[in-house]
């Protein structure tokens, strides 16, 4: 085992370096500002009060770059209690230094604009409203700087506090609406991007192997017809053993079963005829594969189970997605050849086929990777087969998942819409 790495900075992660430094860089504004206020201008503050909030935010920000350091991802909760905390020392601060004819109260905006942009909907409501219950708090409650705006004895509130607490209200409203729509706008179509991304590379992927597919199969045409040639002369030759001759029959089928899917490999190489996909009933369609798998693998036992009810299901089907299936199937064959269970089940949008396997199962260092690149669940695979039938379902507007059992070996799910609308 390999000791754990740190883990990758998150979205989470990197706004909170960057919240550690604005609020670093904040505070010490905030300080240079009260030293000035108290020295050139002649403020008369609770100087204990106010040097013990900040000392509060600075060991905060200091647990900050510790907690950074630890391989623990950031949660959109924690991102939002540091906001919260950020909210709270600015009430704390200002309510020492004049509350809201304080002129710095507008900074208010600046974690609101940051939650806006960087959190879900509703944290980034959750700050918008704190700063706004502690600019309301600060209209009515501080202790007074003379400098800074008239005490409140001659009016409990003045227009100009008052304007400047609407201008705040409306600001942040907007700031949190707009700011939020526009960077979820972005988020997305960052998504939709790297998804766009991730499909052109699997197609370019899946182009270079149909390629060199198309060429193999030409070269296969020549040894196998030569194979059927000398099997046809050794059944010949075995006329007196019965057991040798049943094994050279096996092979013979073996080898024309190999001739007839390069035939319709070539056969489908027109493109025209594979976007035109042929709408079958999914029960007899899923029997038809299995059978000609069971050719293929005669050595494996397996149990079919389609249930019977009303309202049988049709699927869009071509080779491509027979060939897919099989592989699953042979997968499930080579995981363990006994007791391989086949269920297909349906709503009304999709068909579900269900693979159960007995075999080791699949590794969770690679579960998350099958079908997305050239990854093998056996020893000696190339990984090809899972990849390009993730990409012919996925085609086909489906689906492959696949899960360890509890009691054991591989479950995969096959998922298909279907193509009638009856339930």
């Amino acid at each position: 085992m390999h000791a754990p790495l740190p883990l990758p900075l998150s979205t989470p992660n990197r706004n909170l370096v960057r919240l550690t430094i604005v609020r670093g860089i904040t505070w010490t504004g905030f300080l240079i500002g009260v030293v000035i206020g108290i020295a050139g201008l002649g403020f008369a503050l609770d100087i204990p009060a106010v040097i013990a909030v900040m000392a509060v935010m600075s060991l905060i920000n200091i647990g900050t770059w510790w907690r950074l350091g630890r391989p623990w991802a950031v949660t959109h909760g924690e991102y939002l209690a540091h906001l919260l905390a950020d909210m709270l020392g600015l009430t704390l601060l200002f309510y020492l230094i004049g509350g809201s004819t304080n002129p710095f109260i507008g900074y208010y905006l600046v974690p609101v604009t940051i939650a806006a942009a960087t959190l879900p909907w509703r944290h980034a409501w959750a700050v918008a409203a704190a700063g706004m219950a502690g600019y309301s708090f600060l209209m009515f409650f501080y202790h007074p700087v003379p400098q800074l705006g008239m005490p409140h004895a001659e009016s409990w509130i003045n227009l100009h506090t008052l304007g400047m607490w609407l201008n705040f209200a409306l600001s942040a409203g907007l700031v949190t609406f707009f700011i939020y729509k526009m960077a979820r706008a972005l988020r997305n179509r960052e998504q939709s991007l790297s998804r766009t991304r991730e499909s052109a590379l699997r197609n370019e992927q899946v182009l270079a192997v149909a390629t060199q597919a198309a060429g193999t199969a030409h070269e296969l045409g020549t040894p196998l017809s030569t194979m059927a040639v000398l099997l046809s002369e050794m059944r010949e030759d075995a006329a007196d053993n019965v057991q040798l001759k049943k094994d050279i029959d096996l092979l013979r089928e073996q080898v024309d079963t190999c001739k007839a899917r390069l035939r319709h490999l070539v056969d489908n190489a027109d493109r025209r005829r594979m976007a035109n996909a042929e709408v079958r009933d999914a029960k007899e369609w899923l029997n038809s594969v299995v059978q000609r798998w069971l050719v293929l693998r005669p050595d494996v036992d397996h149990r079919l189970e389609i249930p019977e009810r009303r309202g049988q299901p049709k699927l869009a089907v071509d080779t491509t997605l027979d060939q897919a299936l099989t592989n699953l199937l042979n997968n499930a064959a080579d995981a363990n050849p006994n007791d391989i269970a086949i269920h297909m089940d349906w709503s009304t949008e999709e068909v579900v086929i269900d693979i159960r396997d007995h075999g080791p199962g699949v590794a969770l260092s690679i579960a998350d990777q099958l079908g997305e690149t050239f990854v093998s669940t056996k020893s000696k695979g190339l990984g090809i087969g899972l990849f390009l039938t993730h990409a012919t379902i996925n085609r086909f507007g489906g689906g492959v998942s696949l899960y360890n059992h509890p009691q054991g070996g591989t479950l995969t799910e096959v998922s298909l819409p279907r193509s009638d609308t009856s339930a």
